[in-house]
């Protein structure tokens, strides 16, 4: 008997700790709430400049890993949580998409290997045995410390996609523009076959999302036309994105040499630190092509074979000559390397002796996209243009999302996803 009480009250132990308390908001972004948490990624493995989007029922798996710069192994967890279009949680609970228990331990971890910078290096894959998705949709993985399960360290999104529908674009420069050409539009048609849409004007919901940004993604536009197994969406106005610039670039992936877009390194000890070449306002100048990463950004390192924990991380130096401070708003450092959002670690500093902006940020060795964005305090709109300027040309990925949602269902479907691009999928 004592031993059946024993296995009851450990149960008990377990499954109270199973039912996740994390406080998180409404909506859920991408988010790290820990200023020893760096470099977090997520893509399909394999494919390391992919987006976190994962085909029900494959074979595909997601990669996900951050850096803890604390160097001594912390109890940390992860649980997931379904969302809807909007990224609010779903109306199903976590029991109904995971296992017995809801939270996991991260096992997998690294020390970093001579590095002047101590990190630890921690991953996981999903799907995995703990972790079998079973239901399409918009996902939350969730990374906290087992001593506080309330405090989130990381959240972070990603997808899981059930083709159900396929997806045809076109690119072109918008039709309603102004006379320099600054705007992209996107026309496009969901071809949904026998998958049956009784009201795909309440029932199917859209989202077009510009090279990862979420503060410009369209959302909830409706089909135009609808025919036999196609819904057509040929806006003129509702559908066009800035076309903004082609992203500003550097790398920094050996000790001994400046790389691309760097003007020095130096080590002012513990640390190097990497001052970048001095930029300038682009808004009155002409479009000028580069190949360029739309954004991302790759972790190297060179003459190592491992770079995740052999890569070092080094203070970068931003400076943006403006002749004096704008007003109404601040200016960021701005892309992937920023989560895609305009917060205080990347808001740069008015220097009123050296006439320009900067900013200081410590970053894992690499080659990296960015570009410098305005941001209105009082709108809180993101406005890479009026810096950088904006061109219809301009090479940008756009990534559309199909939903399917009924009014009475509890969850919505992702039933489509497809990427584009401005110059692959340019139309007439």
């Amino acid at each position: 008997m004592s031993s059946i009480r024993f296995i009851f009250i450990l149960f008990l132990c377990l499954l109270s700790f199973s039912g996740n308390a994390v406080r998180l908001p409404e909506v859920i972004e991408n988010t790290i709430f820990s200023d020893n948490i760096k470099t977090v990624e997520m893509y399909r493995d394999g494919a390391r400049l992919s987006n976190p989007v994962l085909t029900l029922n494959s074979e595909e798996q997601l990669l996900f890993s951050f850096d803890d710069l604390n160097n001594e192994k912390a109890d940390l967890y992860y649980t997931i949580f379904h969302c809807d279009r909007n990224w609010k949680l779903s109306r199903i609970g976590q029991q109904e998409y995971l296992s017995s228990f809801t939270d996991f331990p991260i096992t997998d971890f690294d020390f970093s290997r001579n590095t002047n910078m101590k990190y630890i290096n921690y991953w996981l894959y999903l799907p995995n045995n703990d972790v079998p998705i079973s239901l399409s949709g918009n996902y939350v993985l969730v990374v906290f410390n087992r001593n506080e399960p309330d405090v989130p360290l990381i959240t972070w999104r990603f997808y899981v996609v059930e083709q159900q529908v396929g997806i045809e674009a076109r690119i072109k420069r918008a039709t309603h523009d102004p006379v320099n050409g600054e705007n992209q539009e996107i026309d496009f048609n969901v071809k949904h076959g026998n998958f049956p849409i009784q009201n795909p004007h309440t029932d199917v919901k859209v989202v077009i999302s510009q090279n990862n940004r979420t503060d410009n993604a369209i959302h909830n536009l409706k089909p135009l036309f609808v025919s036999n197994g196609m819904l057509e969406y040929e806006y003129d106005m509702e559908n066009t994105f800035k076309g903004e610039n082609e992203f500003r670039a550097f790398e920094f992936r050996s000790f001994n040499y400046p790389g691309e877009g760097v003007d020095a390194i130096s080590l002012h000890p513990p640390l190097y630190h990497v001052t970048l070449l001095p930029h300038i306002p682009r808004v009155q100048k002409p479009y000028n092509f580069y190949k360029d990463l739309n954004g991302n950004f790759h972790v190297e390192v060179l003459n190592r074979n491992y770079p995740d924990i052999e890569a070092d991380y080094m203070f970068v130096h931003f400076t943006l000559q403006v002749s004096k401070p704008l007003l109404g708003g601040g200016i960021y450092v701005f892309g992937k390397l920023s989560n895609w959002q305009c917060t205080k670690p990347y808001e740069m500093k008015y220097n009123m002796d050296s006439g320009q902006y900067e900013l200081a940020l410590l970053l894992k060795q690499g080659y990296y996209n960015f570009t410098y964005a305005y941001k209105d305090y009082r709108s809180e709109q993101i406005k890479p243009y009026n810096l950088e300027g904006s061109h219809h040309e301009t090479e940008n990925d756009y990534y559309i999302f199909v939903y399917y949602g009924r009014m009475n269902d509890r969850y919505d479907r992702l039933i489509g996803y497809r990427r584009f691009n401005s110059l692959a999928d340019r139309g007439m």
